[in-house]
């Protein structure tokens, strides 16, 4: 089938790639000038596996291009996927559609004669409505459905081709005949695909990162109990995760969530619960939002206790800027968060992240970014570990032991081995398990000057 894809963000891109790999033609279409240009050249604006070969593989194969024009696209398709973004508003905690209203206010007056609008970007509910009546009105015959996605950044690549469930709000069998065609393979192969309205398509997707994101906060209410306990919340989360009703998945208590999706949903969710008269039912929401910024404020807490109360004039190394491991992107990133307040406090702070400085030296100009761990660390008096990174799991300890000034580190995703970085003569902290009483602080301390680790992660 041919169709377009509006929007060529991390939706969009993955979205247009793996629709002209499983073999419909594609145009994707961007206001930006330069991300087009860049995405016609086979480079992915953002870090995302497998993207890059994806792209490169579908404009080989001809059946992937990209514009600027909407004339083109309009001319191109009678399925146009709408992939724009809906970030929060800025007066407010809803969703701001303006990029939404904007492609459909250009799009509506194009669309040939029984085309067909497939919104894939997460809205309030009741948006595919509102468009719809757009539609009949400036293009009678053309409708809208909704079919939300459901990607994780980091493996966008995999959930757009091996997807959990597809979800498709109809309000015609024709609509649903195109939808069906499009997703054949993933179909065949085995994929849940649930037919519905759209309203209850868009309610899927907010009520599905409303749940997740109640599930990090609880276990990170419980790692605050934990805390003032001295219990083992790394050990409760496992516990409480065999039970096979619960799972184990997004029940690890840490830092917390940040980025695109799980904050401005759940705030929107609730914003737009509130206009139809049913914003009691997600309260709850309010207190999820509010346990997930103050495990922010619970870190930075804990830093200046370890540094005698005070974070003025004290050196601390930062592993990781980007909000989630496997992504580059650095919004509402909670290691960002972080960093910055340290800095505020007075600290002298040094980032590293294998993939996001450039998004992060842009976002937060304040730290100090660099290229290896070694550099981050280099007399340090404190150690964050805030994104769980891969990488970080391969440093050794009793290498960087001789380039911080103390050994001392707190690991905010509770994912490093404490017991190898004890042996090793790291003092370890953590959210919501028992706090090291220091004695093995500076074990691992050679005399003389520090030296670079060798063979440590970069």
């Amino acid at each position: 089938m041919r169709m377009t894809v509006i929007g060529t963000g991390y939706v969009g891109t993955v979205h247009a790639a793996c629709m002209a790999d499983i073999g419909h033609e594609v145009l994707g279409i961007d206001i930006d000038a330069a991300r087009v240009a860049t995405l016609a050249a086979g480079r992915a604006p953002m870090c995302e596996a497998g993207l890059d070969d994806l792209l490169t593989r579908a404009l080989a194969s001809g059946r992937l291009h990209f514009t600027t024009s909407m004339d083109e696209g309009a001319a191109f398709a009678r399925t146009h996927f709408l992939c724009v973004g809906t970030p929060q508003c800025r007066d407010g905690a809803a969703a701001d559609l303006r990029y939404v209203d904007a492609v459909v206010e250009s799009l509506a007056p194009r669309l040939r004669p029984g085309s067909l609008l497939v919104g894939k970007s997460t809205v309030p509910v009741g948006t595919a409505a509102r468009i719809g009546r757009t539609l009949a009105a400036v293009s009678p015959g053309s409708e809208v459905a909704w079919n939300p996605e459901f990607l994780r950044e980091g493996s966008a690549v995999a959930d757009t081709m091996r997807p959990d469930r597809l979800v498709v709000g109809v309000g015609s069998a024709d609509a649903e005949t195109t939808l069906r065609t499009i997703y054949a393979p993933m179909i065949r192969a085995g994929v849940p695909f649930f037919v519905t309205d759209p309203a209850t398509a868009e309610l899927v997707k907010v009520a599905a990162n409303s749940f997740l994101a109640t599930k990090i906060s609880f276990i990170n209410a419980m790692s605050e109990v934990c805390a003032v306990a001295n219990a083992d919340a790394t050990v409760l989360a496992r516990a409480v995760g065999a039970d096979s009703r619960i799972g184990d998945r997004f029940l690890e208590p840490g830092l917390g969530f940040g980025g695109s999706c799980f904050p401005k949903d759940i705030r929107a969710f609730a914003a737009r619960a509130e206009e139809l008269g049913a914003g009691e039912a997600v309260a709850f929401l309010h207190e999820v939002d509010r346990i997930n910024t103050r495990q922010r404020r619970r870190t930075v807490a804990l830093a200046r206790n370890l540094m005698g109360g005070s974070l003025a004039d004290r050196r601390v190394a930062v592993f990781g800027a980007a909000f989630k491991p496997g992504s580059d992107d650095v919004r509402d990133s909670p290691a960002l968060a972080v960093a910055s307040t340290l800095r505020k406090e007075g600290a002298e702070v040094r980032v590293h992240d294998p993939q996001a400085l450039d998004n992060a030296r842009a976002a937060c100009p304040g730290p100090a970014y660099v290229g290896t761990v070694p550099e981050a660390c280099e007399d340090a008096d404190l150690v964050l570990h805030l994104t769980a990174w891969p990488e970080y799991r391969q440093i050794d300890p009793a290498a960087l032991a001789l380039v911080v000034r103390e050994p001392s580190l707190l690991d905010a995703r509770n994912t490093l081995d404490a017991r190898v970085w004890r042996q090793a003569g790291w003092a370890m902290h953590s959210l919501g398990r028992p706090q090291d009483d220091g004695a093995g602080s500076g074990s691992a301390r050679s005399g003389g000057r520090p030296v670079l680790v060798a063979g440590g992660a970069s």
